[in-house]
């Protein structure tokens, strides 16, 4: 399953939910942000990707259908609500995705 992760600047959040499936055998991952800053911009190409696109707050699920409305249309969007005050591969972050993203793939996703 694709999956693309989304953030504001693509540097910490998104890029450490990325990182978690490095080499996984059933999800291929990517990230993004919504910002100009962005270490990587999300683009069409990218929504067109995914299978399920994950969220790390509503402001960016707010962004994604504003300016990619025509894309989105029959995507899942999930909103994690993880705020933004973890770095990158912050042990508490990395605690806190396995949880959140395991009640969406299954409990088996990081066995």
């Amino acid at each position: 399953m694709r999956l693309l992760f989304i953030c504001s600047q693509n540097k910490w959040r998104s890029l450490t939910a990325e990182r978690l499936f490095d080499d996984h055998p059933h999800h291929e991952a990517r990230s993004a942000g919504t910002e100009p800053g962005a270490r990587v911009r999300v683009t069409a190409g990218h929504l067109g990707w995914a299978e399920i696109i994950f969220v790390m707050e509503r402001r960016h699920a707010d962004r994604l259908r504003e300016k990619f409305a025509d894309e989105l249309r029959g995507k899942t969007v999930v909103t994690l609500r993880i705020p933004d005050k973890y770095r990158f591969q912050d042990p508490a972050l990395v605690t806190l995705l396995r949880e959140k993203l395991a009640a969406h793939l299954g409990p088996e996703t990081f066995v």
